[in-house]
């Protein structure tokens, strides 16, 4: 299987700053080409949510370098990845927690990162970052760790309801700003002609799943450059749709 990449990041609005961090990597290796691929949406004062976002992904990076490439050649399955993630995700809820603690200042960050070689992915979930699988349709693989996702998933409300409910923002749980973290794990079979697409919030709140399904098909990512160019275009919607936050998206076509 092959993989074709593509990231986009936009400030937005109205923030200030950027704290939405990613970073997309493809490898070759022994059991051929495998993508990885992490976003965090970061949140505090000045710089602390791009402190917190950067740290995380730093982590990830740091781990698909140099661990992942042992573990291609042990061979590994869900639980061993599950293990691995979680530990890093609970590491750094704790760094964060200490470093924010030594500065009087409050930071996290939601974290959504994918593995995907060609027979299997692997999906880790902290906050309302999201991760989905296109091809009939838009699916989202990841459930959000929000109050509203939560509310909605027990009946108490409706989907449309929570789409405009005030406390959709607020978060279960992130990394460095919980007591505990419990990240969501989640794995499948790759679909080959498929799009695989991160996104922090900001991404996903003024523009529906019809439209992202609309662009992000894969009849319309054939290139890296229509990615991009799908991509940018989604992000203008939503800005000019009145976004207010940052707006980040990672995409990887499988053929």
């Amino acid at each position: 299987m092959e993989f074709i990449v593509s990231a986009s990041t936009d400030i937005g609005l109205v923030k200030s700053t950027n704290q939405d961090s990613l970073n997309v990597r493809v490898y070759s290796t022994s059991i051929g080409k495998v993508v990885f691929a992490v976003l965090c949406d970061g949140m505090g004062g000045l710089e602390s949510g791009e402190i917190a976002s950067a740290s995380v992904i730093n982590a990830f990076c740091k781990w698909a370098d140099f661990r992942l490439p042992q573990l291609i050649a042990a061979g590994f399955g869900d639980q061993d990845i599950k293990r691995e993630w979680t530990d890093i995700a609970v590491d750094m809820n704790s760094k964060l927690k200490a470093h924010g603690a030594m500065r009087g200042i409050n930071l996290g960050t939601t974290l959504t990162a994918i593995l995907l070689t060609s027979e299997r992915y692997y999906v880790i979930n902290v906050g309302d970052s999201r991760t989905y699988e296109i091809a009939d349709r838009a699916e989202v693989l990841t459930q959000d760790q929000t109050v509203v996702a939560m509310e909605v998933r027990n009946g108490i409300i409706t989907e449309e309801q929570a789409a405009v409910d005030p406390r959709r923002s607020v978060l279960l749980q992130c990394i460095g700003a919980s007591e505990t973290v419990v990240p969501d794990l989640f794995f499948g079979q790759t679909v080959q002609n498929a799009v695989y697409m991160l996104c922090s919030d900001g991404f996903r709140h003024e523009i529906t799943p019809e439209e992202i399904y609309g662009s992000f098909c894969p009849g319309n990512m054939l290139s890296a450059e229509q990615m991009k160019q799908n991509e940018l275009y989604l992000i203008e919607l939503n800005k000019q749709r009145s976004e207010r936050d940052n707006i980040s998206v990672i995409t990887i076509r499988t053929y």
